[in-house]
């Protein structure tokens, strides 16, 4: 068990693992790198604001100087920017992927070539790079003919919200080329895939570069707007377990996802630990890949991490140095019950979100039973907090069930209110019910 832990991040996942990890036992302290105020007002968690959580050399150094005997990435662009690279040349113990094998996540025509070699299903598609704007539209014309949706995306990271889902070949047509201007012609810009038909799944493994210990599976609602409407953004909103993927079926996902692809990485010389996500749409046909991620998801951490039944710093400190238990079950132990996660979100995003505005109702979502993580908040002068960017809070339920736990994050959220705030009401309403199965 590791005593001192480091978390590198600030934002609603970095909250959630702060306050899961800092409630283990053997725990003595987290620190989070730059956190946030309310981060620190965790206990056993303190802060180390204006650290750059980019910048390799000041993390080994916040690192050091409170001797941790395990660092755990949260968000990506520190993974991008090779901050693992720097503590594992620094000797020090880091749950996160190097910046080459990150390029799971960095880069999609990566994340494909990968998949491909390992056997594993994900979308048709192709790469484009800058200069390549007529092939890109002729392969869109290529799976028009075929009669399937097309979906673009840019090809390097942009915060879940790179993609678009078009509505017909004419609407690709004419975006497609916004994707290549400007953009190198010795690199991959745009990835063009064929739209898959079915429900998302999010299923994210611990991996120690060749094992693989399933966390529970989660859904995450893209959209802004109720009813799938809107803009894509970082995620609106989360629930955890999924009645149309059990543990049975998240095993299956184990074997034809994550172990050829931890596979295929160690093939390549870089051996992949840390949290491996794969987003999944369940079709018809079974599920293919939409996209690898290589850390936590975020809301769907939110809602995943209240249902860890024990410790989870063990297995990442294991996982960090590449020694999972041989004998570790491949899904992690669970509590019963579910848990629902709202993300209530600034006015202007997923644009340009408002800060500054005065958020009123904390205690009383608290005091409802809600956990409250935040994302996007800073504390006020005269107490309390703020708006401070675009998702700015996550209010989770929890519950017996999907319903028990909706509910109670829905009376939570609207205890909560500020000037311009935006939510969905309708986070888990679509979770299909197995025949005779209770809600």
């Amino acid at each position: 068990m590791p005593t001192r832990v480091l978390v590198v991040g600030g934002g609603g996942r970095e909250h959630a693992l702060a306050w899961k990890l800092a409630g283990e036992p053997g725990v003595n302290e987290v620190v989070v790198a730059p956190g946030s105020a309310a981060i620190a007002a965790e206990a056993r968690v303190r802060t180390l604001p204006g650290t750059d959580a980019t910048d390799p050399a000041a993390i080994v150094t916040a690192a050091r100087a409170m001797a941790a005997e395990l660092v755990v990435i949260g968000p990506e662009a520190p993974l991008a920017m090779g901050v693992a690279d720097g503590l594992a040349s620094a000797g020090i113990a880091v749950f996160g992927p190097t910046q080459a094998a990150a390029r799971l996540e960095t880069s999609k025509a990566f994340c494909h070539a990968v998949a491909e070699a390992a056997s594993v299903r994900m979308a048709r598609s192709r790469a484009f790079a800058g200069g390549e704007a007529a092939a890109a539209s002729a392969y869109v014309e290529e799976l028009g003919a075929d009669g399937v949706g097309i979906v673009l995306k840019a090809d390097g990271l942009a915060g879940g919200k790179g993609v678009i889902v078009t509505e017909s070949i004419d609407q690709a047509l004419e975006l497609a080329p916004s994707f290549l201007a400007g953009r190198a012609a010795d690199a991959p810009a745009l990835v063009v895939e064929e739209r898959l038909e079915g429900r998302e799944a999010s299923v994210i493994a611990i991996c120690d570069g060749t094992r693989a210990v399933a966390l529970p599976a989660a859904r995450d609602h893209k959209r802004l707007c109720d009813g799938d409407r809107g803009p894509n953004t970082g995620g609106m909103g989360a629930y955890s377990p999924l009645a149309d993927l059990d543990d049975a079926a998240v095993e299956a996902v184990l074997d034809t996802v994550h172990r050829p692809i931890l596979a295929e990485m160690a093939r390549r010389g870089t051996p992949f630990r840390g949290f491996l996500y794969a987003g999944l749409m369940l079709t018809a046909d079974g599920p293919a890949v939409l996209e690898c991620n290589v850390r936590l998801g975020d809301p769907e951490a939110q809602v995943i991490l209240p249902r860890v039944a024990g410790a989870i710093g063990p297995l990442l400190l294991a996982a960090a140095r590449g020694r999972l238990p041989e004998d570790a079950p491949p899904l992690i132990g669970t509590l019963p019950g579910a848990a629902l996660g709202i993300v209530l979100a600034a006015a202007g995003y997923p644009g340009s979100p408002k800060r500054g505005h005065p958020i009123s109702g904390l205690e009383d979502a608290v005091a409802a039973g809600a956990l409250v993580f935040h994302a996007g908040t800073i504390g006020r002068p005269g107490g309390g907090y703020g708006t401070n960017g675009g998702r700015v809070l996550t209010v989770v339920g929890q519950g017996s069930g999907l319903a028990e736990a909706r509910a109670a994050a829905e009376q939570a959220a609207d205890a909560i209110a500020w000037d311009g705030l935006q939510r969905r009401h309708d986070i888990g309403l679509d979770q299909p019910i197995p025949a005779g199965a209770a809600r």
